[in-house]
């Protein structure tokens, strides 16, 4: 069996609309294996350009054309991987689920004041997480503006109906009147009951699964860290690290 790497090579080959390396002309100084790798590295570790061409023995301007050509395709070749809303509904069917939402920060563009997440004190978009209750991965949303509360984005995405088709969700607190098991507020100018903070205590500790989901997924650091290309390429970077992210945990293990 091919490893997970050879099979994303042998996909995004299949998907060039001319050969990598021409037998005309002057040769690549980075082969298509080599550059898928360096694409993934990106995506991976959002590593300086300088770097991993310093990392590769190749330019910076090299590196550049590497990612700029190769993301929007590892995207589209990995674009099954992704569960859409279907799949997600079918999976959560009779089953209890995990509702979280998370920033993945960006630089803050002077034209985009929307990416601006008071909450996190950072610029960046929403993406919203479900899981079974053992951290089986059921859906990741397409990204919103950072300043979209939870609570909204549970709505504007598709969570609001994966949940729906489910036997129940569980959340934090951003998402009461939307979830059914949230942890309780503190009262104004009053005290949790023992009991609540118990109840609390329980709802945390379900709620485990999903934190370390969303760990999982920003592991792919283009998620984790800042953001630094332009505005326009984010969604390819997004959709290819989500695609990567499903591909490494599916493919080969089915």
């Amino acid at each position: 069996m091919l490893s997970q790497m050879q099979e994303l090579v042998r996909r995004v080959q299949n998907a060039l609309t001319s050969p990598w390396s021409k037998k005309t002309g002057r040769p690549k100084s980075c082969g298509l294996y080599r550059a898928v790798e360096v694409a993934c590295m990106y995506l991976r570790q959002n590593c300086t350009q300088e770097f991993l061409g310093d990392l590769r023995d190749i330019s910076q301007a090299t590196v550049s054309r590497i990612t700029s050509v190769l993301v929007p395709i590892v995207k589209a070749v990995l674009e099954e991987f992704v569960p859409d809303v279907e799949n997600a509904i079918r999976m959560v069917k009779g089953r209890a689920v995990l509702v979280d939402g998370a920033i993945t920060p960006c630089w803050s563009y002077a034209e985009h004041p929307e990416l601006w997440s008071r909450k996190k004190g950072t610029t960046g978009f929403n993406a919203q997480l479900v899981s079974l209750l053992d951290g089986f991965v059921v859906y990741v949303s397409d990204p919103l503006p950072g300043k979209t509360h939870d609570a909204a984005a549970f709505t504007e995405t598709s969570v609001a109906e994966i949940v729906q088709n489910s036997c129940g969700a569980i959340a934090d607190k951003g998402y009461q009147g939307h979830v059914e098991a949230t942890p309780r507020k503190t009262p104004p100018r009053g005290e949790l009951s023992k009991r609540d903070k118990e109840c609390n205590a329980e709802i945390s500790a379900l709620r485990a699964p999903i934190e370390r989901v969303v760990a999982h997924v920003k592991n792919w650091k283009i998620l984790h860290t800042d953001y630094r290309r332009p505005y326009n390429t984010y969604r390819d970077a997004y959709d290819a690290a989500r695609g990567l992210f499903f591909f490494s945990i599916t493919w080969g293990f089915e």
